[in-house]
């Protein structure tokens, strides 16, 4: 029994991470998806008649001016038709620059696709604000009586004929108000989704004037997909240059608008799971920030911030520079922006959570794999295995008290015997005995207290990476961010007809249900008619929980098991305990004696 102790400490966490992970919003998660899809394939199917205007309310008192509602919502070609415009082309993105407002409304990700077939849509990130799913970034000016008309969301920017946007070739724009402030406007984007936005002010007029900076990612929607404890989609930002990662839901800010206090160095933006918006003001004006949401003919979701201003002579010049990211958050090209620029925190764009300290080298870790094999689940496999490594001290002790508390089992049962139903007696004389014999009864315990961690930030890598979206294994599996498309209630594909998610069960999680029971095999069963039925019991159960788990996650853990019984053979081995593998397996199936009358 007392060897059977630090086993069951460990089934009895697992069950309770399984049990909660998967009840608590796996399988909410699926079903609310699965509504979700439907509710937007039933919206796309039905004319959408009205729309908010283009940043609503907040876009004023942020600094913007709101443009007009109109009376219908274009569709995105109409939309795009409306306006002068000039064309995105890059080696990642393709879409153009709205000339009005000089916004950012039309943005296509060209390496990503909707699905894993490679001729599914390729991703689309911000939409013009005359459509349903509007999405947008814009940068403007806050004018004074003495400024004149600044450029804001509604001013049409001038541009050389034929102006295309490129890695190579930044384009400029210009405007002139009435007031004689000429304001030069150059756009440039690297070869990933960092645009750069350098605005030359000039005041030709005979009075001084004064005007301040804004900036706004403003969206229509969110998500479909319902959000899930283990990653954050919707506000976030960095508020200060020694600030940490300030994260807000969708639902907390459509309660209450937040004001962000006002900083110097940092940046804000929207994100998605895979994908951002961010502004990235100067690093050296201070600004003020605020996440609003209006609700308007649509409801609109708002970042935006305002600088403290600046003043120019007459007959001189300033200027102002804007950085925006705009696409996927990929981790090396994240990493490479925070240094690159000296933005603040900027790789917590990506959700690494808590353990970040343990997630970010450990997707490293497996990403160096991928880099030398070529296959992010190879990359897995081999992430275990160091994984196993580095815990083989800390398993070796556990393997160690398990053999020193199979070695006590004689003594142990004469005590039971001796005290019998005086369990106060029992407990210190069997303290006693571990203090005799140098036993540590919890020792066996650390391992698996410090695995979960490892745990939770490998499922974090697997589910919020874009480098696992749709990162194929081998066979079957491609996708090592979605479940085991397979399942043996329709034969693994055989029937015609799609298996209840409550009952999906696929080849992986067989094949670490076989692992998990082999595992627990290595171990005697408990003599507890309660416990054994546990013990027999919980693989199966676990293979119905894993189904719904990212498949990537479903062969770590396959391959955890099997690793464990090698490394338990081998140290047990070593500290001359018998492995009860095969004997237990024989028990299994061997006729129990009927019992004597």
């Amino acid at each position: 029994m007392e060897n059977n102790r630090n086993y069951f400490i460990a089934i009895a966490l697992s069950v309770l991470i399984v049990l909660g992970w998967q009840f608590l919003y796996m399988n909410p998660r699926l079903e609310a998806q699965r509504k979700a899809q439907e509710a937007q394939k039933a919206q796309q199917q039905t004319e959408q008649t009205q729309q908010p205007a283009a940043g609503g309310q907040g876009a004023a008192t942020s600094g913007a001016a709101p443009t007009s509602q109109a009376a219908a919502t274009l569709t995105r070609e109409e939309a795009l038709a409306k306006t002068p415009r000039i064309v995105i082309d890059t080696a990642a993105l393709s879409g153009s620059i709205n000339l009005a407002g000089a916004r950012l409304d039309d943005l296509k990700l060209k390496a990503y696709h909707e699905t894993v077939d490679n001729s599914s849509p390729i991703i689309t990130l911000f939409s013009p604000g005359e459509t349903k799913d509007g999405y947008f970034a814009e940068l403007g000016y806050v004018g004074t009586d003495t400024s004149g008309n600044v450029p804001g969301a509604s001013t049409v920017w001038t541009a050389p004929e034929g102006a295309k946007l490129t890695e190579k070739t930044p384009v400029t724009l210009t405007y002139t108000n009435d007031k004689g402030l000429t304001f030069s406007r150059t756009i440039s984007v690297d070869e990933h989704y960092m645009f750069t936005i350098d605005d030359k002010i000039t005041n030709s007029g005979d009075a001084a004037v004064s005007f301040a900076n804004y900036g706004r990612v403003t969206r229509y929607n969110k998500p479909s997909t319902p959000s899930v404890y283990v990653l954050h989609e919707g506000f976030l930002g960095v508020f200060g240059a020694g600030s940490g990662i300030s994260e807000s839901k969708y639902t907390a800010i459509e309660k209450e608008n937040q004001s962000n206090p006002k900083v110097t160095g940092g940046w804000i933006g929207i994100t998605d799971k895979y994908w951002a918006a961010a502004l990235i003001p100067s690093q050296a004006v201070p600004f003020e920030s605020r996440f609003s949401y209006f609700t308007g003919i649509l409801p609109s979701y708002q970042a935006d911030f305002k600088d403290d201003g600046v003043s120019i002579a007459p007959g001189a010049s300033t200027e102002v520079k804007n950085l925006i990211f705009a696409g996927a958050k990929e981790v090396p090209v994240v990493d490479e922006y925070e240094t690159k620029y000296s933005i603040p925190n900027f790789d917590r764009l990506i959700d690494w959570g808590w353990f970040f300290f343990i997630t970010q080298p450990m997707f490293k870790l497996m990403d160096f794999f991928f880099r030398y094999f070529g296959n992010f689940g190879v990359a897995i496999l081999c992430t275990t295995i160091v994984v196993k490594a580095l815990f083989f001290p800390l398993a070796s002790k556990q393997y160690a008290s398990m053999a020193n508390m199979k070695r006590m089992q004689p003594k142990m049962e004469e005590l039971k015997a001796k005290f019998g139903d005086d369990r106060m007696g029992l407990q210190q004389a069997t303290m006693q005995l571990y203090k005799e014999e140098k036993i540590n009864p919890i020792a066996g315990c650390w391992p698996v207290a410090l695995q979960i961690p490892i745990f939770f930030s490998l499922y974090k890598v697997i589910y919020i990476t874009i480098e696992m979206r749709h990162a194929p294994f081998f066979g079957w599996i491609k996708d090592l961010s979605a479940p085991d498309p397979t399942s043996i209630v329709n034969l693994f594909g055989l029937l015609p007809f799609e298996a209840p998610t409550l009952l999906h069960l696929g080849v992986w999680p067989l094949i670490m249900g076989v692992t998990m029971f082999f595992q627990m095999r290595m171990n005697p069963t408990p003599p507890d008619p309660t416990q054994a039925m546990i013990f027999n019991w919980m693989p199966l159960v676990f293979m119905f929980m894993l189904a719904s788990f990212p498949a990537g996650l479903v062969i770590y853990w396959a391959w955890n098991n099997t690793l464990s019984v090698i490394q338990q053979s081998v140290i047990m081995k070593r500290h001359g305990v018998k492995i009860e593998l095969f004997d237990n397996l024989k028990g299994l199936f061997k006729r129990k004696p009927a019992p004597s009358k």
